[in-house]
């Protein structure tokens, strides 16, 4: 369906967002990006607009006929706990004007990436249990920020009958083009950073922290499968592995993939977040998407992409 579409990657120069460029253009989407950053491809459109505001919005939106909507503010737990309204509010800017735009320029397919910040503590987050609860107090603010942009699909599609939409949850996503350096950067990046630098692998807490890491280009596969084959406002989806590692695991990963031999070292007193945080994955393989990436083998893949950039 991709052929000659043309198709907007809103935060196409993020994480998630450089892989899913790449995907849609050997599919043949003509492909315009917009994020605050650029991406220096010849091959896509590229506009460096503030997408918290309407009006640039709709100049982003303007003759296309697909959009993905990859827009967010990423942090750490520490970054979270510290400065909340940097995270709550441009969310929930960017949710609202590009939407609404999209609607008002006549985009067919609409695509929204949530978080499974979304979600209250639990053993294992399923996708209808969210307006169950409430988010966790450790993600109360981007929680609640994307939970709105889900709802805001939900209401355009009741009002407008808009169905040809997709909401997608991600798990911890981790890959090339990761923020290695900022106070917020997550603990893939951050763990792996350490591991070629210090003389011991310092990591937050005791370890037994439990996650579910899903590589970005399963997440881009993910986004473009779900636009293919939208489930609809009412059919929100998990995209990750379906099964949790510890923090600890994580860091052993890294050792082994960087063929390192130390010594970690684990500090108390840090924010750490919940103790698991995994997602149930049945509702995407029932409807025919599994990711194909391993951790070990995208770990390897983005910490040789690290080591190459910082050549």
């Amino acid at each position: 369906m991709w052929k000659n579409k043309k198709v907007l990657v809103a935060g196409g120069a993020g994480l998630i967002g450089r892989q899913l460029v790449d995907k849609l253009l050997n599919n043949g989407a003509n492909v315009r990006v917009a994020d605050l950053n650029r991406i220096e491809n010849s091959s896509v459109e590229e506009l460096q607009l503030d997408l918290t505001v309407y009006e640039n919005c709709l100049k982003a939106c303007n003759g296309i006929d697909v959009v993905f909507n990859l827009l967010c503010v990423k942090g750490s737990p520490k970054a979270m706990a510290e400065r909340p309204a940097d995270h709550f509010v441009p969310m929930i800017l960017f949710n609202t004007n590009l939407m609404r735009a999209a609607k008002n320029s006549g985009v067919a397919r609409y695509l929204y990436s949530s978080t499974l910040g979304v979600y209250a503590p639990a053993e294992e987050f399923y996708e209808d249990d969210v307006w169950k609860t409430f988010p966790s107090e450790n993600d109360r603010f981007a929680g609640w920020a994307k939970r709105m942009g889900e709802l805001q699909v939900e209401a355009y599609a009741k009002q407008y009958g808009w169905k040809d939409v997709a909401i997608l949850r991600p798990a911890n996503t981790y890959g090339p083009h990761d923020d290695f350096d900022s106070d917020g950067a997550m603990v893939v990046p951050s763990l792996i950073k350490k591991a070629l630098k210090d003389s011991d692998l310092k990591i937050w807490g005791d370890g037994r922290n439990v996650r579910d890491f899903i590589y970005s280009g399963d997440v881009a596969d993910a986004m473009i499968y779900f636009m293919e084959n939208p489930p609809g406002p009412h059919k929100p989806i998990n995209i990750g592995s379906g099964t949790g590692s510890s923090i600890r695991e994580l860091a052993e990963t890294i050792l082994k993939a960087a063929n390192l031999n130390k010594e970690l070292v684990f500090e108390s007193g840090k924010h750490v977040g919940d103790s698991v945080r995994v997602l149930n994955t049945s509702r995407a393989e029932e409807l025919g998407f599994s990711p194909k990436v391993s951790l070990e083998q995208g770990i390897k893949t983005t910490l040789e992409w690290y080591k190459n950039a910082k050549k």
